[in-house]
């Protein structure tokens, strides 16, 4: 899984750049994952500002707020999942993806599987 991470300016949208070349390198990117015939899934996420966190305390209660409030500069916005042969054929997709760009990261991680 590749786990896309914009730095947090972007969001707010305080970073430069035209958002019409980002646009076009996410639609060439996705092109070329796809193409590849590696693809499982993936999603964008929506705005941050439609965030909602749950935790459930000690006795079981739920407190439920708005937003992610989390103290890090990244913030998650999306995801590929993809079938390839190692890791490093996962890292070279990662650094061709462009939300490893311009102060974002993309975290690689194995999906778990678990015996039923």
């Amino acid at each position: 899984m590749l786990l896309i991470h914009a730095a947090a300016s972007d969001v707010a949208g305080e970073a430069g750049g035209t958002d019409e070349g980002l646009f076009e390198a996410w639609v060439s990117y996705d092109k070329a994952v796809r193409d590849a015939g590696i693809w499982v899934s993936g999603h964008s996420l929506a705005d941050l500002t439609t965030a909602t966190t749950v935790r459930v305390g000690p006795a079981g209660d739920r407190i439920i707020t708005d937003g992610p409030f989390a103290e890090t500069r990244e913030i998650l916005g999306g995801y590929y999942v993809i079938d390839v042969p190692d890791l490093d054929v996962a890292l070279d997709w990662a650094a061709r993806c462009p939300g490893a760009r311009g102060g974002g990261s993309v975290v690689v991680r194995p999906v778990a599987e678990f015996e039923v």
